[in-house]
């Protein structure tokens, strides 16, 4: 199985690892930590060095609770950082949720756009409202798309998350959504759907979500499984639900673990932080088969 980008066709027979890199203030782990341009591209050249096969930069904190930003201030942190990381030899993905931005990006020549809205979000304003992630997505003839389920939107996800039995309604949202790209005429190979994890699910749906995971491979589509250090992870072991200053973060063990769980249940790629340590599990993963 291929994943097919703007530039590269990502061989998906192995796991990926998909670095995070945060370009924001706010972020919930490592928010401020990368705002400078220098600062994100020399992240970008540490995650490679630990064995990333990708990067995933976003320019807009979106853990629950955060603020919307503008276009314009989203792509003044973005922009800098992109045209750098274009430069490392590996496929560059954005996070983003705006048409506006996925525009700019892929004419840059990013490979993927990962959406939290998965192609749903339209721009208030008058301007741009006409521009749509469907339309910019399905008009580029090849770049990769990551299409992830949220209940609501980051301002009130945890607020009033998900009711009842989550997987089935995960996989027909995710399902409709890839429909919607392909009956534009994209091909299932640019496609990985994501469950959004912690995206308005309570820990105990996220962990639904994990222990199923393999009935999400039932629409035929590549899993991208994104746990880092994520809230449920604290509430399962006690763990401060606040980041602090610690290195190794608190939370890395359990991500590694959970990445680890989402690749024995069919995972393509993970979305994580700490690239080197999940890289040398799934190297143990990978000598036991």
């Amino acid at each position: 199985m291929f994943w097919q980008t703007s530039r590269y066709r990502i061989d998906l027979g192995s796991p990926r690892v998909m670095g995070i890199v945060n370009i924001t203030p706010d972020s919930f782990t490592d928010g401020g930590r990368y705002l400078d341009a220098s600062a994100a591209l020399g992240r970008c050249e540490q995650l490679l060095s630990q064995g990333a096969d990708l990067l995933d930069l976003g320019a807009e904190s979106t853990r629950p609770g955060a603020q919307p930003l503008s276009a314009q201030e989203e792509l003044s942190r973005l922009l800098p950082v992109l045209q750098g990381a274009l430069q490392l030899g590996v496929p560059v993905s954005v996070d983003t949720y705006k048409p506006e931005v996925m525009q700019v990006a892929l004419d840059m020549g990013a490979d993927i756009i990962n959406d939290i809205w998965a192609l749903r979000w339209l721009d208030p304003e008058p301007s741009t409202a006409a521009l749509s992630g469907l339309a910019v997505v399905a008009a580029h003839p090849n770049c990769g798309v990551c299409l992830m389920h949220m209940h609501r939107e980051p301002q009130t996800m945890q607020v009033s998350p998900m009711e009842g039995e989550v997987l089935a309604q995960v996989l027909s949202f995710l399902s409709q959504r890839a429909l919607a790209l392909t009956q534009r005429g994209v091909a299932k190979a640019r496609i990985v759907l994501d469950p959004g994890i912690g995206f308005g699910k309570t820990a105990e749906q996220n962990f639904s979500l994990l222990a199923q995971q393999q009935t999400l491979l039932n629409g035929g589509y590549p899993l991208l499984a994104g746990w880092s250090r994520k809230r449920s992870l604290a509430s399962s072991l006690d763990l401060p639900s606040v980041a602090g200053t610690d290195t190794p973060h608190p939370r890395m063990l359990a991500s590694v673990a959970a990445a680890l769980l989402a690749v024995e249940r069919g995972a393509a790629i993970v979305r994580v932080h700490d690239v080197r340590e999940t890289v040398q599990a799934l190297k143990v993963l990978s000598a036991i088969k």
